[in-house]
């Protein structure tokens, strides 16, 4: 049985619903997806700043910036749980609200130990955030609009990191990097207050109409209470781990983020020491590939749900534009051999357009979640990511330490990328909701 042809696929639909709350709500999502990839992407803007103030070397900045993947990896199956459990408006606020204090105190930071801690709290704070995110498209979207929807969200990272960075850069230069954290951690909190009074999922919206209800429970949205209030079990995760949609996904997501790691952790300091620019030129220059990374992931949305339309298979729709990115992201170790500048910044602005396709990726859980589990495969696909988060920094920054160059790191980058283009190829198979034999 094709995959448009399945159970699963969407009935018969109102055309023209009443309401259109569920843009509202992703553009809340937005907004705080905004917010917590800034509260990441800060460090790697203050490094060279901080390296130089607290005397810290290469290697050890690398453990820095790996600090906060430790304990967002870690969470990520526990929050995961408690999403299934306790929903998504509750615990979004909850992460919000700390992972801005957090940020906020790292202005405060007085070297490598407390910088360590504060990215520790960072991590659990912020763990909930991708896992409800992928939760609040399910219940509110449908089949053929998650990509987009997805996209959207995916989208915002690089709305900050693209067009803010030359503002950030101006308030390093002008106010120190202590003003990047009390900016982007005050920002953080008074949105937390809006994301409690605005943010419902569907089925405790009060301006949701019946027509648009319809519409998304049609292509397959998860709108009622259902959605969530399932207890978690350890079962649960070990079955998960026998079927090879998940070890496909799971090690083709710790690829998607490796150049996504690099370019938020090491990217301004390659550019600043490798390639000796200076720092308005370098603010200017970080901002092209997170621009460029707007775009793809838009681009990745609009195919994927594009080729749906065209009864395209669901596997060829939703996995052709994340293989298209990784094998796009490899490109990276082109940046060896080149001397150009601007050469330089066209290949990484490539290899990071191709990264954001590949971030698309999130838009294949809720076609293989089973039912009530799609919190915990999501902790699941997040912390495969951030295992990248831990490792990535640590080996960038001891390649860096022990060769004096960058050469080694992006050809360990892009290689890492072309092993995720293999595993969704090969490794994932078809795609089909996983039919769980435990029950909690």
């Amino acid at each position: 049985m094709s995959d448009l042809t399945s159970p699963h696929a969407p009935a018969a639909a109102p055309t023209r619903p009443l309401t259109r709350t569920r843009f509202w709500m992703l553009a809340i999502v937005c907004a705080a997806v905004l917010i917590n990839y800034l509260d990441r992407a800060i460090l790697g803007i203050a490094a060279p700043s901080v390296r130089a103030q607290f005397h810290i070397d290469a290697a050890t900045m690398g453990l820095v910036f790996s600090a906060f993947s430790w304990t967002y990896f870690a969470a990520q199956v526990p929050v995961g749980a408690l999403l299934d459990r306790f929903g998504n408006r509750v615990i979004y606020f909850l992460a919000l609200a700390f992972w801005s204090l957090f940020t906020l105190a790292q202005a405060a930071a007085g070297g490598v130990a407390s910088f360590v801690g504060l990215r520790l709290g960072l991590g659990i704070a912020e763990a909930p955030c991708f896992p409800a995110n992928s939760n609040i498209v399910a219940m509110w979207f449908p089949r053929q609009e998650r990509a987009r929807a997805i996209g959207a969200y995916t989208a915002a990272e690089y709305v900050g990191l693209g067009f803010l960075t030359p503002a950030l850069f101006w308030l390093l230069g002008h106010y120190g990097w202590p003003s990047l954290f009390i900016v982007t951690g005050v920002i953080g909190m008074l949105f937390a207050l809006v994301w409690i009074a605005k943010y419902r999922d569907p089925h405790e919206s009060q301006t949701v109409s019946a027509g648009e209800i319809a519409l998304i429970e049609a292509g397959g949205g998860l709108t009622g209470k259902h959605a969530s209030g399932h207890k978690f079990a350890v079962a649960d995760l070990t079955e998960l781990f026998r079927h090879r949609q998940i070890i496909g996904l799971l090690i083709g997501q710790f690829a998607v983020y490796s150049t996504f790691v690099f370019f938020l952790t090491w990217f301004p300091t390659y550019l600043a020491t490798a390639r000796h620019m200076a720092w308005i030129k370098v603010g200017v220059f970080a901002s092209l590939p997170y621009i460029a990374g707007f775009f793809g992931i838009l681009f990745a949305g609009w195919l994927s749900d594009k080729l749906l339309h065209l009864k395209v298979s669901l596997g060829v729709a939703r996995k052709l534009p994340v293989i298209m990115g990784l094998l796009g992201a490899s490109t990276i170790i082109a940046c060896n051999y080149v001397r150009s500048d601007a050469l330089v910044v066209a290949i990484l602005s490539f290899a990071f357009f191709c990264q954001a396709m590949s971030s698309s990726g999130w838009s294949v859980l809720s076609e293989i979640s089973p039912v009530g589990k799609l919190g915990l495969v999501g902790g699941l696909f997040s912390a495969a990511a951030n295992l990248s988060g831990i490792v990535v920094p640590i080996v960038i920054g001891y390649i860096v330490q022990a060769t004096g160059s960058f050469v080694g790191a992006l050809a360990f980058v892009g290689g890492v990328a072309f092993i995720g283009a293999i595993s969704w190829i090969f490794v994932i198979g078809e795609l089909k909701p996983i039919t769980m034999r435990h029950h909690a």
